[in-house]
């Protein structure tokens, strides 16, 4: 299993960071290589999302997502392509007397049968930092 966590800063109030987590729909116009993200079912706070992330090869997977607005958004894999585990999400926190957001990122991922060492360190090393960067820029043109 592989795992990371990463923070990044945001000069964004928290609520709209957290607004961006939730739309889910927009992500494959912003997120690096999101190809699809499809809520299926929502309601108080819990929504299941099928995505589709294209890194080396497209993988399909499902999430069940829970959030408790505006601080916390987590998610746990329900199914997907060659998935044993993903786990993870986002922890934010206010800073600068709320005018910016600390955004905390956690994964947890492991991967089943043979897949090519560089398949997961792609996954996490160099996906996780391009996809805090894109949150961070997408939040902070929504909010300009």
């Amino acid at each position: 299993m592989k795992s990371a966590v990463r923070s990044i800063d945001i000069d964004v109030p928290i609520d709209r960071v957290y607004a961006l987590l939730v739309d889910f729909a927009s992500y494959p116009g912003f997120v690096p290589n999101q190809t699809r993200a499809r809520v299926l079912d929502a309601a108080d706070g819990r929504w299941r999302v099928d995505f589709q992330l294209s890194v080396a090869r497209k993988l399909d997977y499902v999430l069940d997502l829970e959030g408790e607005a505006p601080t916390r958004l987590t998610w746990t894999l329900v199914e997907g392509d060659m998935m044993k585990q993903n786990d993870g999400g986002w922890t934010l926190e206010p800073i600068d007397d709320g005018a910016r957001t600390r955004a905390t990122y956690r994964l947890e991922v492991e991967l089943e049968g043979f897949v090519p060492r560089s398949v997961t360190q792609i996954l996490i090393e160099r996906t996780l930092p391009a996809t805090l960067e894109a949150f961070k820029k997408e939040a902070e043109r929504r909010h300009g």
